[in-house]
């Protein structure tokens, strides 16, 4: 039972870090490989169109950029980027709270984003100077995304281990 509960803290640490870059990061690689697709179906009939699709492919992989983040902020935080292994069950659990916005948020916007970004690769392959209009509409999503991130990083500055 002593073994348990030595290792459930770093555990649920890990498990928090883990699952802040995981989500986040699928929901980005998908979105951001999807609109890849969107964009090369373009292309054929406008390579000039390169720049502006690769702007809108891009804007779905912030949010795997916030989960890598997040997870550097949880190991350095907590110590484990240190070998700190010395953490109890309930500062684990603190940590695992605190990485569930990011892990969440970050996942669905990401997806949502992608869907966005989508739509607007579609509005620029017909009209391409309506690019900043698709732009804007993606970039909304993104601000769930950062109060996300906020989020994550304000609980995990402000655990204070047991």
């Amino acid at each position: 039972m002593k073994d348990l509960i030595t290792i459930l803290g770093p555990g649920l640490t890990l498990l928090a870090g883990a699952l802040a870059a995981l989500l986040p990061g699928i929901g980005s690689a998908k979105s951001v490989g999807r609109a890849g697709e969107l964009a090369a179906g373009v292309l054929p009939e406008d390579p000039a169109k390169f720049g502006k699709l690769l702007i809108l492919q891009a804007l779905p992989g912030t949010q795997g950029i916030y989960g890598l983040l997040s997870w550097f902020m949880i190991m350095n935080a907590s110590g484990m980027l240190a070998g700190n292994a010395n953490l109890s069950w309930q500062t684990g659990m603190a940590y695992l709270m605190a990485a569930l916005p990011i892990t969440f948020v970050g996942y669905f916007s990401a997806i949502y984003q992608g869907r966005v970004a989508e739509a607007g690769m579609s509005l620029v392959a017909k009209r391409p100077q309506e690019q900043s209009k698709a732009l804007v509409l993606a970039a909304m999503v993104e601000t769930y995304a950062i109060l996300a991130l906020l989020a994550t990083v304000l609980s995990v500055l402000n655990i204070k281990p047991v």
